[in-house]
């Protein structure tokens, strides 16, 4: 992620959903680079991120303050579910408006600096 990526001042979306994912996404599994205490099971095959099961969603490895500044402790490791959501993508927007942030540009027209 760039320095200037919205995203290093956002964190709405790592706030705002459940993260989850098949399980061999974790260290449990030989290829796996999710740390799986870093999870919780939902399921025979699927986990998600601790903290993102909850009424009030906030992943465990969120640093920082939603909307002001914010890094992800587990970035290189991360689930594949949280490369999907894009800067100013519809999961992005209905994160950010969760947050009473406002919305950025769609996808393709973020240009860094």
């Amino acid at each position: 992620m760039s320095e200037s990526s919205p995203c290093l001042r956002c964190g709405a979306c790592c706030s705002t959903f459940r993260v989850s994912f098949y399980w061999a996404e974790t260290s449990a599994h030989p290829v796996g680079r999710v740390p799986v205490a870093l999870t919780n099971s939902l399921g025979p095959v699927t986990r998600c991120m601790q903290g993102t099961d909850q009424p009030q969603p906030r992943c465990v490895a969120l640093r920082g303050t939603v909307g002001e500044g914010v890094s992800c402790a587990i970035y290189a490791e991360r689930p594949s579910v949280c490369h999907e959501v894009q800067p100013g993508d519809a999961c992005c927007a209905k994160a950010r408006a969760h947050h009473g942030l406002p919305p950025l540009p769609a996808p393709g027209l973020i240009h860094a600096a």
